[in-house]
Parts: C-alpha cells; structure tokens; sequence
C-alpha cells in the first residue's frame, strides 16, 4: 500500500492552539514597536514652555502704586541627548533583535524536532507495518506448508487405502483361489474315493466269486466237511506263522507300486491284517493300526487290494494271515 505523504516532505503535525499563539506573538511585537516607537519621539520632542502665576501680597489701595510688570519665566531647557541613551537605545534594540532572533530559533527547533519526532514515528511505523508484512507473509507460508503437508498425508492415506484394499482383494482371491483348490482337491479326493470303493467292491465281488469257486472245488475234491479255511490257521507278523524270512520282501515290493499318494510323508505308518487263500488269493484286507491319516489309511488300504493275489511263498504257499506295515516311499 503507497501512503499519502511518499511524494510530499515531512511536515509536522499542526498543534492545537498555534494559531492562538502566533496571534498573541504578532500583537506583542506591535505593542513592543509601539511603545519603542512614542518613547524615541518623547524623547526628541522639544517640550512646551511652562507658566507660572506669582501671588504677592496684596497692596494698600488706599495709595496707588506703579504695578511692575512681571518677570518673565525662562522656558525649562530640553534634556540633553546624550550618547549614554543612543547606547542604551541600541543595547534594547540589540537585545530585542536577540530576543526575537532567539525565539526564531527556539521556534525552529521545536519545528526541528517535531519534524524529527515525526521522522521517527514514520520510521517506527514503517517498521512495524514492515514486521507485520513479514509476520503476515510468514503465516501465509506455514499455512501454505500446512496444507501441503496434509495434501500428502490425504495423498498418502489415500494410497495406504487402495494399497490395504488391493491386498485385501488379493488376499480374498488367494482365499477364493485355496478355497477352489480345496475343494476340487475334495472333489478329486472324493471322486477317488468313490473310484477306490467300486473298484474295491469290484475286487471284493471278484474275490468272493473265486473265494466261492475254490471252497467248491476244494469241498468237491477232498470230500470232506468245513470250507478249507481252518486248516490254513492264522499268523501273527509279517508271514504269519508259516512265512519264510524273506517273504515280508516279496509282499512289499508287490504291493508299493500300487501306493498312489501325493500329501505329506512325515510320520505315516499304517498296518493292515491281510488274509489269502494258500494260492495267493486275497481274502480279506483291513486297517489294524491307523497312521491317523484317513486319507493315507485308505490309499494303504487300496494298494493291498490293488496287489490281489498275494505272491507265493518258498513252498509254493502263500501264508494264510499276516500283517503288512505300509509307509509313504516304502
């Protein structure tokens, strides 16, 4: 903002009664001259005669007498002009020039320092708008750094929020993606399962009908009572009690290329009691000890009845009952 005064001097302030005092200043100076004036006058004017009346005693009118004429009066002489009151005159004329040219100068240095003080106050005033500038510029800047800052921040909250958002979609999808997997995994286990069981039941009826066609050949041949069954007694541990050492061998390398599993293979073991015929035929396969995975019991399960029949033994037998410890990779 420009101010009035840039294109004008620095002028004092006008004071409350100055015109009152300049008045009083003049009319003093007149009556001063005034009087100076009539007092020189009065002093150089010739002063008038002065009259006087002599009173005598007054005379016997019964004689006449000659009346004298009166003396006459000398006139007063004037005052003498001396050169002590020239002096004196010049010394007051000097010391009311002194006066006046005194006042002058007091008056110009009262002006002088109102000009001054008024100089100082511009300058003070110009300081402080110039520090309110500044202040005021220094708020705008802060204010401006303010809503910077929380631009980015908004900026950066806003980027957090669709970041979080993204990675929730994507953990929805994975979750989406694991939960299809799973259940295609089930789909695929149970379609298995279900595979496993017809063939399982295929496997059964197949044993049953050769289960039947030997116990009818064996009842016709020998003539005798009973299903042939008995005789062959049972077997505790790999072989039963008719195996030959090597036997356990025989029956796991039979059986572990029928082992289809893909989980995991830490700490499954599963035992399965397996019942033949003396030729090998398998009888009867169940779970006797369960690894706690149900999924690798019946995968254990499904390659013993996958290896129907069972091999034979050194005498050309195979052991009526034994049991067989399956784990994942042999």
């Amino acid at each position: 903002m420009t101010r009035k005064n840039d294109s004008y001097p620095l002028q004092p302030p006008r004071e409350r009664g100055t015109g009152r005092a300049l008045t009083l200043a003049v009319l003093m100076h007149v009556l001063l001259a005034f009087f100076l004036y009539h007092g020189i006058h009065w002093q150089n004017s010739t002063p008038a005669g002065a009259e006087a009346e002599l009173w005598t005693e007054v005379p016997d009118m019964s004689t006449p007498q000659p009346v004298a004429p009166p003396a006459p009066v000398a006139p007063a002489p004037p005052p003498p002009q001396t050169e002590e009151a020239d002096i004196a005159l010049q010394q007051q004329k000097r010391k009311q020039q002194e006066a006046a040219r005194e006042a002058q100068l007091a008056e110009q240095q009262r002006i002088k320092q109102q000009q001054e003080a008024e100089a100082k106050r511009q300058q003070q005033l110009a300081a402080q708008q110039a520090a309110q500038l500044a202040a005021q510029q220094k708020a705008e800047k802060l204010k401006q750094q303010q809503a910077q800052q929380q631009a980015a921040a908004e900026k950066l909250k806003q980027q957090q929020d669709a970041l979080k958002k993204q990675q929730q979609q994507e953990e929805q999808q994975k979750q989406a993606q694991l939960e299809a997997q799973k259940k295609a995994d089930a789909e695929k286990a149970a379609k298995a399962k279900a595979q496993a069981e017809a063939q399982s039941k295929k496997l059964d009826a197949e044993r049953r009908a050769r289960i039947a066609q030997m116990q009818g050949a064996m009842g016709g041949g020998e003539g005798s009572s009973g299903n042939g069954l008995a005789k062959s007694g049972t077997g505790s541990g790999s072989g039963g009690n008719a195996a030959s050492p090597g036997y356990s061998d025989k029956v796991r390398r039979r059986v572990q290329p029928n082992i289809i599993w893909a989980g995991e293979t830490a700490g499954l073991e599963t035992e399965i009691a397996v019942r033949c015929a003396p030729s090998g035929t398998l009888l009867s396969a169940k779970i006797s000890r369960s690894s706690g995975n149900s999924q690798w019991d019946d995968a254990a399960l499904r390659a013993v009845q996958r290896s129907d029949p069972m091999p034979l033994d050194t005498d050309g037998k195979a052991p009526s009952s034994f049991l067989i410890t399956l784990r994942p990779g042999g």
